[in-house]
């Protein structure tokens, strides 16, 4: 760092110096000069802060933005605590990971939340026990540590949209009275959508190096799980929908159908269908956003995306486990792929985001309005879109990545000290065609490439080396991602 500083300030007084010498020199060699100075001292700057300066420029408002956005349909409060201290205060024993698909009991909650936090990775879970799980609520809400915050992608993203005072969000779901004092002034509850009860979500805290037993956490990041019947039959939906009549939104932001997982399939599948009967009655010229979540039912997954909901949104936002577990149950690129490690390969990624729009998004010859992709993960983020549909997407991957940052270290603005650059700084596009190859450049961070009709921005993501909190990190992402996008009339 000290060296830097040094750097800076011989290169100050060196332009000092030309400034002196100004009328004695050429004028061309001055040029030159100065510029090869001003560059260096660009340089001297660190990798993150040429980043931040970079996007204050990129990042501006689209011609033509959003005045009011109804959001549905998930909501609760979620009880935010460390998961070693839980599992602690439950008298829970270190034990081996193994995954679980539905939690049934304590054993296994512990070892379902040792399987993720060995690998870093975010994931959501039904507890089917109600009586086991109000005991373990009881115990996470109670202590010290604990912390009640706004919770649900829906009530999420609507709470990080209300932040905004031109916007007017409606927000449709199971509002209890805890979660209603939570939310932002700005957000509108329609009185069908309040009940008695608030649905809680425990939400487990594991930072980068933190230590259960033998299971050390890679990067830091949550585990979450409840028993939330619901937001588990998406009771609200209707009501989302009849809303949107009086309220005349803009957009329409759509999430919860992960929730459904809980449910037998029976249920789940008559229960999508009425989900896709009433989304299909939103007026075609709203913009739908589907923000997806962690998912373990292929089936169920292969449903949503063939010939269920994807063709009826125009946008979707998904995370990296949400991306890989898409194309493993369409027998997508790259299917094989167990799962990913370290910091997934943005030439994969990109290649499956292709395939997504490619085969389900919109062209001439398929009934499908999917147009938009917002890929989110750890350190970098990349949106993908169909030519002629959105604008302002260079500014809003930027801002997208900026809220990361700010958001999991607790801050206003990037504090470039308190952040790193993880992204690959060199990087290839394809492994399934010829690929280009691209070298980051900090002083220009977002990188457009184009395929087949397809534009891709990427950016990297400055992340935060001792994360405040993590839980609605990707729900803020995407929320000030869709505030700087602009959709085309068509």
């Amino acid at each position: 760092m000290w060296q830097r500083s040094v750097c800076v300030g011989l290169l100050a007084l060196a332009l000092g110096y030309l400034c002196v010498l100004g009328p004695e020199l050429p004028p061309a060699a001055l040029r030159q000069l100065s510029a090869s100075l001003l560059g260096t001292l660009r340089r001297a700057r660190s990798l993150e802060a040429r980043t931040v300066a970079a996007w204050q420029a990129a990042i501006v408002r689209p011609a033509r933005g959003w005045a009011r956005v109804a959001v549905g349909v998930n909501a609760c409060v979620d009880v935010v605590l460390s998961g070693v201290k839980l599992l602690e205060a439950l008298g829970l024993e270190p034990s081996d990971g193994k995954n679980h698909a539905v939690l049934n009991s304590r054993q296994d909650l512990k070892e379902a939340f040792a399987h993720f936090m060995e690998r870093g990775a975010a994931a959501e879970r039904f507890f089917s026990d109600a009586e086991a799980f109000q005991d373990i609520a009881r115990t996470a809400s109670e202590h010290p540590a604990a912390q009640l915050y706004v919770g649900g992608n829906a009530a999420l993203i609507g709470q990080k949209l209300a932040t905004n005072p031109d916007l007017k969000i409606l927000l449709c779901g199971p509002v209890g009275p805890k979660l209603h004092e939570l939310l932002d002034d700005n957000v509108v509850v329609p009185p069908e959508s309040m009940q008695e009860r608030d649905e809680f979500h425990l939400i487990l805290e594991y930072q980068a190096g933190e230590q259960w037993g033998r299971v050390r956490a890679p990067t830091a990041n949550r585990f979450i799980f409840s028993h939330d019947l619901s937001n588990g039959a998406l009771n609200m939906l209707e009501v989302f929908v009849s809303s949107l009549d009086e309220f005349q939104p803009d957009l329409v932001v759509l999430s919860g159908l992960h929730m459904m997982e809980g449910q037998s399939k029976e249920m789940r599948q008559r229960r999508l269908m009425e989900a896709v009967a009433s989304i299909s009655d939103i007026p075609t010229d709203i913009p739908i956003h589907l923000e997806l979540a962690s998912m373990t039912d292929q089936d169920f997954m292969s449903n949503i995306m063939h010939q269920q909901v994807f063709p009826l949104v125009n946008s979707i936002g998904l995370n990296e486990q949400e991306l890989l577990f898409l194309t493993q149950s369409a027998s997508g690129p790259h299917a094989s792929l167990a799962s990913w490690s370290g910091i997934p390969d943005v030439g994969v990624v990109s290649d499956i985001l292709f395939w997504i729009l490619k085969e389900h998004g919109k062209v001439a010859e398929r009934a499908s309005d999917l147009t938009r992709i917002h890929f989110h993960t750890l350190a970098y983020h990349i949106l993908v879109t169909v030519d002629g549909h959105w604008g302002n997407q260079a500014a809003a991957v930027a801002a997208g990545a900026r809220a990361a940052g700010t958001q999991a270290c607790a801050t206003d603005t990037i504090d470039t000290s308190k952040v790193f650059l993880k992204a690959p700084l060199e990087f290839v596009t394809s492994h399934t065609e010829a690929p280009s190859k691209i070298s980051l450049n900090p002083d220009e961070p977002v990188v457009h490439w184009h395929r087949e009709g397809i534009s891709f921005h990427f950016t990297p993501v400055l992340v935060c080396k001792d994360p405040v909190r993590t839980v609605g990190l990707g729900d803020a992402i995407s929320a000030e991602g869709l505030f700087y996008s602009e959709v085309y009339p068509q």
